[in-house]
């Protein structure tokens, strides 16, 4: 069964752990008797050849001997088809010979397209499936199985693997419009699966129902269980490629509200409904306080009172958030009685990973703008670190508190700074002692309030890492502008370092030195004009071209798109209640546009 193992240098080849040189005994033990040693083989094998859906220089070599194994080894036979089927799919760069591996023995396991048992002849069709174009020839074989198999299951993969293989697009689709009306949901989802994936945009209507109709009979697993090649694609995912069909999806109870939202522009309020239904913990209020951002709000809000009353603080800061983003009337007075009832908690919870403590406070005056003055007064009354950029916008306020503001120095240094020369000299004093201590944003700070911008300089050139050095460059120079002509060598180093996003980032304080803006933009150009992702373009990008009032030529088309877009074109992560960066990058690009002409 295992002939010519020993005539492969398996220790020229490699596995995801190293050296394959113990594939030969683990083939040896998955062909035992004894069933423990056999199955403890088989995982071992698979872990090795095909860890993780990547493939190896040993996998397909070892092919052979697992066909083998599979059809005349003296177990059971579906873990080793799944380990062919994960070969054939694999990916890594022996992708093509693992692939070529399968397609080989293939034909020699074709009896198993009819076997007794339903889970083999489903992971059959998993691996002509997978092996595309090289299964071709099996298309007649698909075809006689669709008509004679009797387990839904293996049906509805049949019609999938036969929209993927079939060469006839238009008995593909002649098929499939039959098949829609099948006796089995799962065989009449598969249907109109791959009819949706082939269909043009907008989906048609009638499509999209049939296809919803046939999941909510037959929920199963077809969206996150598809042992398919590439050119599949799951019900969900072409459903979210056109937004009203996926938000009839979510209409009809598919839980696609947040990704919708995450994936087109202008959906908020068709999902704030479906979101606040199912927001019970902090992180789903989180995404509803973001969709509220975007629109004008001022509605009551009752689905709110039972998590503004709930015992676990997170939930309730949450909600007091979700509130304020929508403009829910009383949120200002929800935001006091949480500053007065849970003041820690309300200062230095942090909702989601990466989220910013006490941003619930700061986020109300942000909203509400001067109709939040009773709570920047009660952070001035009570300055807690966390809170002080509420006072921004209250200098009057920040300056009656001074004293109480210089104490929390440095998470205080940009209100100081807002508040320039009427400061005082206590608090000039604590910003000079900790900018000649290196540190940068008091040194910032002083700036503004006593103009001596000497020590800002000098805390960059304290920095004892060189990157460091050269990002708080970046960010004095911004501040301080051709004051700041003695960093230019860390800008000029900045602006040639090797990731883009930090060329860009140098790019617009480099725009403020007279003679640079010329040399500065294409470097941000670039960056936008490479976009590769949703997290592309960079705002810093959009900013630093705003700043300059400049755009290249080459960057046009990019920022043109970014305005036009009906999909979003930068994306965050986590959601922690703030805005949607797209908003911020849309209107960026609409303004860059507008002063460039």
């Amino acid at each position: 069964m295992l002939e010519g193992i020993d005539d492969i240098d398996w220790a020229a080849l490699e596995h995801a752990y190293g050296p394959a040189d113990d594939v030969p005994a683990l083939l040896r033990a998955a062909g035992s008797t004894d069933a423990g040693i056999r199955d403890e083989a088989v995982d071992e094998l698979y872990v090795s050849l095909c860890h993780q859906g990547s493939v190896y220089s040993a996998t397909a070599p070892a092919v052979h001997f697992v066909a083998r194994l599979a059809l005349d080894g003296p177990g059971d036979r579906q873990p080793l088809l799944w380990l062919l089927h994960s070969a054939a799919d694999g990916a890594g760069r022996e992708r093509p010979q693992a692939r070529r591996a399968v397609a080989t023995v293939l034909p020699a396991l074709l009896g198993l397209a009819a076997d007794r048992d339903p889970g083999v002849r489903r992971t059959m069709v998993w691996i002509i499936a997978a092996c595309e174009e090289a299964s071709l020839p099996l298309l007649p074989l698909l075809r006689a199985r669709l008509e004679t198999e009797d387990d839904a299951e293996v049906r509805a993969d049949l019609v999938t693997a036969l929209g993927l293989l079939d060469v006839s697009p238009d008995l593909s689709r002649v098929r499939n419009q039959d098949l829609l009306s099948a006796p089995e949901p799962s065989v009449r989802r598969a249907a109109a699966t791959d009819l949706l994936r082939t269909a043009p945009l907008p989906l048609p209507p009638a499509l999209v129902e049939s296809a919803l109709d046939a999941r909510e009979a037959a929920p199963g697993d077809g969206d996150t269980h598809h042992p398919w090649p590439a050119s599949h694609v799951p019900l969900t995912q072409r459903l979210m490629d056109d937004p009203d069909a996926a938000l009839r999806a979510v209409e009809r109870g598919l839980p696609m509200a947040w990704e919708l939202t995450e994936t087109w522009r202008d959906r908020e309020r068709d999902v704030l409904p479906w979101l606040a239904a199912t927001a019970t913990d902090a992180e789903g209020l989180c995404r509803v306080a973001r969709v509220g951002a975007a629109l004008p709000g001022g509605e009551t809000a009752p689905w709110l009172e039972p998590r503004l009353r709930s015992d676990a603080p997170d939930v309730r800061i949450a909600a007091t958030l979700a509130a304020v983003r929508l403009r829910v009337p009383g949120a200002l007075g929800l935001v006091l009685r949480l500053m007065d009832e849970l003041p820690e908690e309300a200062a230095s919870l942090q909702l989601t990973p990466l989220g910013t403590p006490g941003a619930v406070v700061t986020t109300a005056v942000e909203v509400f703008g001067a109709d939040a003055e009773p709570v920047a007064r009660r952070v001035a009354a009570r300055p807690r670190a966390e809170w002080l950029d509420a006072l921004l916008p209250f200098p009057g306020l920040a300056a009656g508190c001074v004293d109480d503001l210089v104490r929390p120095l440095p998470a205080s240094a940009g209100v100081l700074a807002v508040l320039g020369p009427a400061a005082g000299r206590e608090a000039a004093r604590a910003l000079r002692a900790r900018a000649v201590a290196g540190d940068v944003s008091a040194a910032l700070a002083l700036v503004r309030v006593d103009g001596d911008a000497e020590p800002a300089v000098r805390a960059v050139h304290m920095l004892p890492d060189a990157v460091a050095r050269r990002a708080a460059a970046v960010r004095v120079a911004g501040e301080l502008g051709p004051a700041a002509a003695v960093l230019m060598p860390l800008l000029e180093e900045r602006l040639t370092a090797p990731p883009r996003a930090v060329r860009a980032g140098a790019a617009a304080p480099l725009s403020r030195v007279p003679g640079r803006p010329p040399a500065a933009a294409p470097v941000v150009a670039d960056r936008l004009t490479r976009r590769g992702g949703l997290h592309e373009p960079h705002l810093g990008a959009l900013r630093a071209l705003t700043a300059m009032r400049l755009l290249p030529a080459a960057a046009r088309p990019a920022v043109e798109h970014i305005v036009s877009s009906q999909r979003r074109v930068v994306s965050s992560f986590p959601c922690d209640g703030t805005p949607h960066p797209d908003l911020a990058a849309r209107e960026l690009a609409r303004e860059l546009l507008a002063v460039t002409g």
